[in-house]
């Protein structure tokens, strides 16, 4: 009975244990089943655009005219995000410790997994970017340009025929910054065939003959798209530095004879200026070009030469074919084994200050190039707002606060458009936290009456946690501001078309964004803080004054009650 028993026993545990056991494969089985069938997310295709921040530009151009576009002209807009080219895919082994695999494996983890996670993020397929420039503040009519109002013409002969456009656009492409020519200089260019025909035009010739007396650059025109391609991926030939500034900077030459400004990555995107550094002792950043630019698009004003990210090989299109002595003797390997060079210029150019690639891998900015200065000369005004550039000293307009009331009596302040285009120039220096404001530049041929170039803003958005009130002194004092302007501004302070969620989406499509963030989200939230105090200040001045308003939007634009 004993025996009996205790077997039934020994059974009824083996069949608890079994039906244990059955349940956990059960479970486990499950568990398997639902991550295999766990929807994979793709990477987006290499041939998402590094330039469709201007796509939604042209595809809303198409829609307003009715107009269909030749296929060539749209499939201009889909270009390669990656910055790489096929050069980029060739580095060459380095000298010092890393081999040919570390680069390009380097390369590979700079560039984002090929920058798949970076496409613009639309929420349920709504892009506040395309909303923004389908607004008719972004589409105000333009006077039709008469002759004298474009920059630069295609000369033609007496005959009709073209005549040596390509002599006249090109005879900058030798640079005069270098001081060691190669007699195989001209090896590698585009054989140029231009005529009077755009189409056979590179795209920098088109920005150039495109510039008018009212803009650098119309939004619109598809052609910035290929600019902006060409920038990003076009062949280097040759580089030397850039004579003039107080920092690092160096000109890129193209086989189309196109030029290019690089600003190099010197520290992290993250990096706060210091507190206790002056506003001219702060390092000049590359994604701040790349930022200025597009905030000035999305203000509306297009005074800023189109700008782009790139990643670029230090070793191979650097080190390796430059013609300029100076900037090669200072070519060195790091002790992390990194190269680094550091040129020469007033400030920050030393060992202990280089511009170091990762150990090849290098984040630039390119700006294109205006057209040489004996083409169009441009005229360089000191601002009445400058700063003093001293420790102690304080400039005119600090301690003044009636000092705008000198200013309109001043030519060329006392006409026009002048004061308004100066304090739009302020308004984006504040939103940008740009301190570094003490000249600005015109062209010479359009006189007083044309806008105000908005270059060198490197030293932009070194500060998130703290706004400098100073920058606004001249819509303080002046309480003046371009109906447009205010206008745009009170658009880009509603929910729809938020100054931080614009200028995200089209930073996004710039061809470093898949790297990482070109601003942070401190940044960006600091925008709406300062638009904010643009505003305020806006309705402190109409408290106290009857006529702030430079009405440049009659017959063209009447505000909604």
């Amino acid at each position: 009975m004993l025996r009996q028993s205790l077997g039934r026993s020994t059974r009824s545990v083996c069949l608890v244990l079994a039906c244990l056991s059955l349940a956990l494969h059960l479970l486990l089985a499950l568990f398997c089943l639902s991550v295999l069938q766990t929807v994979c997310v793709l990477p987006p295709s290499s041939s998402s655009s590094p330039s469709s921040v201007l796509e939604a530009d042209a595809q809303h151009r198409q829609s307003i005219s009715h107009s269909s576009s030749p296929s060539s002209a749209s499939s201009s807009h889909k270009l390669p995000t990656s910055p790489q080219n096929g050069e980029h895919r060739k580095m060459l082994h380095h000298h010092g410790k890393a081999s040919f695999n570390d680069v390009t494996e380097r390369e590979k983890e700079l560039t984002g997994a090929k920058m798949a996670a970076e496409v613009i993020k639309k929420v349920k397929g709504h892009s506040k970017l395309e909303a923004l420039f389908s607004h008719l503040l972004y589409n105000l009519p333009r006077p039709e340009p008469q002759e004298d109002d474009w920059l630069l013409r295609v000369r033609t002969g007496e005959d009709g025929r073209d005549t040596g456009i390509e002599e006249e656009e090109r005879e900058d492409s030798d640079t005069k910054d270098s001081e060691w020519q190669s007699h195989s200089q001209e090896d590698g260019y585009d054989k140029a065939a231009w005529t009077s025909d755009a189409d056979t035009h590179p795209p920098w010739l088109r920005f150039h003959l495109d510039i008018s007396r009212w803009e650098l650059y119309n939004r619109k025109e598809p052609n910035l798209a290929r600019l902006a391609h060409s920038l990003a991926t076009q062949r280097i030939l040759n580089v030397v530095q850039k004579t003039g500034g107080t920092q690092l900077k160096l000109l890129m030459f193209f086989p189309n004879y196109g030029q290019a400004l690089l600003k190099p990555m010197k520290q992290s995107r993250d990096t706060e200026t210091d507190f206790n550094l002056f506003y001219f002792s702060d390092f000049e950043r590359h994604n701040a070009e790349i930022a200025a630019f597009h905030l000035d698009r999305l203000l509306g004003f297009n005074r800023i030469p189109p700008v782009v990210g790139r990643l670029v090989n230090v070793t191979t299109e650097i080190r390796e074919i430059t013609t300029d002595r100076r900037l090669s003797r200072t070519f060195f390997t790091s002790p992390a084994g990194n190269v680094c060079f550091y040129g020469q210029c007033e400030y920050y150019c030393s060992t202990e200050h280089p511009v170091c690639g990762q150990p090849h891998v290098l984040e630039v900015s390119l700006a294109a190039m205006l057209p040489d200065l004996t083409l169009a000369p441009r005229r360089s005004w000191r601002s009445p707002w400058r700063r003093s550039y001293s420790r102690t000293k304080l400039a005119p307009w600090e301690k003044d606060p009636a000092y705008c009331d000198t200013v309109k009596q001043t030519p060329p302040y006392n006409h026009g458009s002048r004061l308004v285009d100066l304090i739009d120039l302020a308004i984006l220096d504040f939103l940008m936290s740009n301190m570094d404001r003490h000249h600005y530049e015109t062209f010479e041929k359009f006189g007083n009456e044309t806008f105000l170039l908005h270059l060198d803003n490197g030293r932009a958005f070194g500060r998130h946690s703290q706004d400098e009130p100073s920058i606004l002194a001249p819509l303080r004092q002046c309480c003046r501001i371009r109906h447009s302007t205010l206008l745009r501004l009170r658009l880009l302070s509603l929910p729809d078309f938020r100054l931080s969620d614009v200028m995200r989406e089209s930073l996004a499509q710039d061809p470093l964004a898949g790297v990482a963030p070109l601003l942070s989200e401190s940044h960006l939230l600091a925008l709406g803080r300062r638009l904010a105090t643009v505003l305020q200040v806006v309705r402190t001045c109409q408290d106290h004054h009857d006529d702030i308003i430079y009405n440049d939007l009659e017959g063209y634009y009447q505000q909604p009650d």
